[in-house]
């Protein structure tokens, strides 16, 4: 069997877990007709041919690129085999996607609505080729609810099956810790990094152009250190990192899997050197492991930016606060919705509101919009991703 996950820190709940971009190779920028890097022989390759099963959680998270180069990989690794037959795809294995297409899809810039809806698995040739199942207990929920709880657990997870079908809409009052895009997290970290005792230091980064781009003297007569230090672009670290001891981070890469340290992961800050900082894991099987970590570097993938650079800096966010997009996955005593700004795509109100146990455990702040009744929200749903699943 391989099982993996399309979020790290997801990946973190099954033993020897891993995301599906680094089981399988998948190029992180992915478009149609690429392939997985996967060499016929090696011993990724012998682990696939070897599988019966192949269990990929959060599967509407991810581009259907994906799982088409994954075909395309399979038939190439098993080509040789005297029972293949190329009318099944994915190497004739079994294949087990697990996912809820209420929640958020795969990330598409600048993308419209049809480019995301595209871009959905049950858009993919592969689709015909699926049997849907239906999964009628909301696991998240039943964990821990005694026989008092029972009625009240039910209740919410109907209403939350209502949200996420676009079906219901409902009036709260609150406070937040989620929020829809990294400026709102921003503000909400730094506000709370203002007011929390205790000394703080100042990390700044360093850079380079990656010596791809051809002329790299005229690159940096181009952009200078001010414009680069200035990009804040998600997944890079910020160029000025203010940090204090005891508040909580999130990694940005993969850095050790055996230890836990995944991109994903929160950690809290114990000891600031200068070259090293000590944290404690707060999530996954190794809370409470204590692990060092040193700068490392980082090249920027983004596409809005203008040229492509090496930061090297400690791979971290502060998080107090984190965007909704990031959260999927996760299951979490309480939350705190922020909605200075309306949610911007399929799922993420959804998303936002499922990640607690209890209609308890959930606060929601939201701001007066423009052309909104007080106490409402919009919620975004894309009902012809839908049209093919009978929920």
């Amino acid at each position: 069997m391989v099982g993996c996950y399309t979020s790290g820190i997801a990946s973190l709940l099954l033993p020897n877990g891993r995301t599906a971009h680094s089981r399988f190779k998948i190029p992180l920028n992915i478009i149609e007709n690429f392939v997985c890097n996967i060499k016929p022989g090696s011993p990724q390759a012998i682990l696939l041919l070897k599988a019966k099963l192949i269990i990929w959680d959060e599967a509407p998270m991810v581009s259907r690129y994906c799982y088409e180069a994954l075909d395309k990989c399979l038939g190439d690794i098993i080509r040789c085999s005297l029972t293949y037959n190329k009318d099944l795809p994915l190497g004739e294995k079994v294949v087990v996607l697990g996912g809820d297409f209420r929640q958020i899809f795969s990330v598409i810039l600048r993308g419209s609505r049809q480019d995301i809806v595209h871009s959905t698995v049950n858009s993919s040739y592969l689709w015909k080729f699926c049997q849907v199942l239906k999964l009628t207990k909301n696991m998240r929920l039943s964990v821990g609810m005694t026989a008092l709880d029972q009625d009240e657990t039910e209740e919410f997870g109907e209403w939350l099956l209502k949200v996420g079908d676009s079906l219901i809409g409902d009036n709260m009052d609150a406070r937040t810790i989620l929020a829809p895009t990294l400026d709102i997290v921003e503000e909400v970290n730094n506000h709370l990094m203002a007011i929390i005792p205790g000394g703080e230091k100042l990390y700044l980064s360093s850079y380079s152009i990656c010596m791809d781009e051809g002329n790299v003297e005229s690159q940096l007569d181009l952009y200078g250190s001010e414009l680069l230090n200035s990009i804040n672009c998600f997944g890079l670290p910020p160029h000025k990192l203010i940090l204090k001891v005891g508040i909580p981070v999130m990694l940005l890469r993969n850095i050790d899997q055996s230890s836990g340290l995944c991109k994903g992961t929160r950690l809290q800050v114990r000891k600031l050197g200068n070259h090293v900082i000590e944290y404690e894991v707060l999530t996954g099987n190794n809370v409470g492991h204590i692990a060092l970590i040193p700068r490392m570097n980082m090249v920027s993938t983004n596409e809005t930016v203008p040229v492509r650079f090496q930061r090297r800096q400690f791979l971290i966010i502060v998080s107090f606060s984190m965007i909704i997009n990031k959260s999927q996955g996760q299951t979490l005593f309480h939350v705190g919705l922020y909605l200075p700004k309306l949610v911007f795509t399929h799922g993420q109100l959804y998303v936002a509101l499922s990640r607690v146990k209890s209609k308890r455990g959930l606060k929601v702040l939201l701001m007066n919009h423009v052309k909104m009744s007080a106490n409402s929200t919009i919620n975004i749903i894309y009902r012809e991703v839908f049209e093919k699943i009978i929920f």
